[in-house]
Parts: C-alpha cells; sequence; structure tokens
C-alpha cells in the first residue's frame, strides 16, 4: 500500500496538473517575486508563478503576447556598465557603499573578492554561504561577493537568486548591491523604476536574512541597499541608499501568502488546466476561473498584462484607470456606476465619492454652457 500524501506532496502535485502534463515548472526569479510584492491582490498571478507556469507562452496562447522584457541593447548596455562599476576588484562599488553607507568604517583600501564558482545553483548557493559565514567571522575587512546565488523558500520549493553584489562591511553586516543601467539625473532617478529596484532588492534580503540566521551570532542584514546607476547621460557610476524596510514587509507578506497557495488551488474548478497546449476556449476559461486584480503598472512587470488589460476594459472595472483612481472612487467598481453616479442616476449623495462627482459634472455643464455663449 503506497504510503500517504503530506500536504506537500498533494500541493505539488496539484501545482503539477495545473501547469499540464509533463510540462516542467518555470523557477520564480527575483523579478517575478518583485512583481508579486507590487501587485500583492492579484490571485491570477499567485497561483501561476506558485505552479511554475510561464506566462509569457500562456500570453501568447491567449492572443494577447507579451511586449514584457529588456531588450537586446539594454541588456548589452547594463552588462558593459556593470563590468566598469566592478572593475579593479570592485574599488569603485566598495568606495559608493563605504561614502553612502558606511562613513565610519575605515575606508576600503583593498577587499576579498572570494571566487563563489561551484557546480549547479545548488553548489553556488552552498559557496555563497560558506564565504559569507568566512566574512563575517573575521571581522575588520571588507568582502564583495560578486553575482553570489541565494535560496528563498517559496510555496515549498527554493528559488534560486542572484543578486548583482553582496557587500560584507567591517563589523560584519551584510548590504544588497543593485546596479542598474537607468541614469540618476541629478541626483535621483525615475520613481517607478526605483520602485521596482527595491521590491527586488527586498526579495534578495529575504534570501539573505535566512542565510543569516542559520549563523550563530546572526550578522545584521542591511534594509538600506546600495543603488548604482550611470551619472546623468555618462557612464560614471552614482550611487544612492535606498531604504527597502517597506517593500520587504511587503513581499514577505505576499510571500506568506503565496506559501498557503493551496487555498487558491482548491477554489479552482476541477480540471483546470493552464497549458498553452490547450484550445483557445478552454484555455481563455482557466485563466478566468481566477480572478485579476489588473492595474496600469502591470504593463511593466507581467507577461498577461495586456490580457487582463483587455479584460479590465471589457468589464468596465475602474482599476484599468489606476489605482489612485480606484481609491477615490470608493465603492464605484465600474465606468458606467460612475458616470450614473455623475449623472445623479444612481449612488448615495451622502457617499463623499459620488458627491465629488455631482459636483464635477456641474462644474463641467457650468464651463461648457459658459463657452458656448
Amino acid at each position: 500500500m503506497p504510503p500517504p500524501r503530506t500536504r506537500g506532496t498533494a500541493l505539488r502535485h496539484r501545482l503539477a496538473e495545473l501547469r499540464g502534463p509533463d510540462v516542467p515548472a518555470k523557477a520564480l526569479d527575483a523579478r517575478a517575486l518583485a512583481a508579486l510584492a507590487a501587485n500583492p491582490g492579484c490571485a491570477r498571478r499567485a497561483i501561476l508563478d506558485g505552479a511554475g507556469v510561464n506566462k509569457a507562452a500562456l500570453a501568447s496562447a491567449l492572443g494577447s503576447p507579451s511586449a514584457f522584457g529588456q531588450s537586446q541593447f539594454a541588456l548589452t548596455r547594463g552588462n558593459a556598465f556593470e563590468a566598469k562599476v566592478k572593475a579593479d576588484g570592485g574599488a569603485e562599488l566598495l568606495r559608493l557603499v563605504h561614502e553612502k553607507l558606511d562613513r565610519c568604517a575605515e575606508p576600503p583600501a583593498e577587499a576579498r573578492v572570494p571566487d563563489l564558482t561551484a557546480t549547479g545553483p545548488q553548489g553556488r548557493t552552498a559557496r555563497t554561504a560558506l564565504e559569507l559565514r568566512e566574512a563575517t567571522a573575521h571581522p575588520g575587512a571588507w568582502t564583495l561577493l560578486d553575482h553570489p546565488m541565494l535560496a528563498l523558500d517559496v510555496a515549498g520549493s527554493p528559488a534560486f537568486l542572484e543578486p548583482d553584489a553582496v557587500v560584507v562591511h567591517p563589523d560584519g553586516s551584510w548590504t544588497v548591491v543593485e546596479i542598474k543601467s537607468f541614469p540618476l539625473l541629478d541626483g535621483s532617478a525615475d520613481p517607478a523604476k526605483v520602485g521596482a529596484a527595491a521590491r527586488q532588492a527586498a526579495v534578495y534580503v529575504l534570501a539573505l536574512e535566512e542565510v543569516a540566521a542559520r549563523l550563530d551570532p546572526s550578522p545584521r542584514v542591511r534594509h538600506r541597499i546600495l543603488l548604482v546607476c550611470p551619472r546623468d547621460f555618462s557612464n560614471l557610476p552614482a550611487a544612492s541608499a535606498v531604504d527597502i524596510r517597506k517593500q520587504r514587509a511587503v513581499t514577505a507578506r505576499q510571500l506568506t501568502r503565496l506559501t498557503r497557495i493551496e487555498d487558491i488551488a482548491e477554489a479552482l474548478p476541477e480540471g483546470t488546466c493552464f497549458s498553452p497546449e490547450l484550445p483557445a476556449d478552454e484555455l481563455t476559461a482557466a485563466v478566468e476561473s481566477v480572478p485579476a486584480t489588473y492595474a496600469p503598472e502591470c504593463l511593466s512587470a507581467c507577461e498577461l498584462a495586456f490580457h487582463c488589460r483587455a479584460r479590465s476594459r471589457e468589464t468596465g472595472a475602474v482599476t484599468s484607470l489606476g489605482r489612485p483612481v480606484r481609491a477615490e472612487l470608493g465603492g464605484l467598481t465600474t465606468v458606467e456606476d460612475v458616470l450614473a453616479a455623475a449623472r445623479g442616476e444612481a449612488g448615495n449623495p451622502a457617499d463623499p465619492a459620488v458627491a465629488a462627482l455631482r459636483r464635477a459634472a456641474a462644474l463641467r455643464a457650468e464651463a461648457l454652457e459658459a463657452a458656448c455663449r
């Protein structure tokens, strides 16, 4: 008689069924986990990522192919800039870490840059953990880990993550470094891009905290990361310290929710499958069986954004206009509800959102009447 399945085994079997027969799971990376944190209310994204579904292939099969991702030119430019920042044993990178995050420490005249080469992601993860332990056990020196490999438990499976760099300070604390190719103009960058980088760094911080928790005493993982970008329109590096405590908290909550993904899976109709090989009508029905929370920000973070946007517009959902608009409208969830409230055909006049809409409609009517005189 076969042994009974554990809860984790049953969940993995259910998620494999959702992917489709013999379809390998697409591994989660830091970008995907950060995108989950950017839209924590989207059950559709949670179940698809938890099941390891290839959302790019899924979007193409649904007739809404994704334009999500970086161009080859952007990747080449980013790699060249990262190599420049890390040249000479990371001297410039460590100088920026010292200047922006740890001025009380001795300047990094030299630093350890250990070799993290190993076989496979598990081997690289173990090698990274060993070097972090060694650097922390011998304080007083700077250590730069170039492209370390970290593991974060997601829905019972390890997600292997590769930050640009991790720096061990002379006091034994650890800092995540993110190197991006978008510019810092007059000391500031595009807030949306900085926010995306902060969410991605928060994933790395959570993974580092798991490594730190296994050491005694546990070293401090700093919640201010270093963001390195080109200065203005040059190729010279500039840096900014970014506090990612809020992003870390949101990401941790979302990952906790993702580990309970069986609740979403159990609510799906029996036989639901997200394999791109299914007929279009069956696949569409399967995807639509999971509620989505679309917002314009999804266009830069999710491969299914075009599909979800089309459905959001078809139903007239106000979330397609952006989260700030949705927040201002309270219980009015569709564009038709909003227009009816503005015309005085529906809605409670005591509702502040309804009152504001009717006032705006009256002012518009007055302005149009005055313009026609």
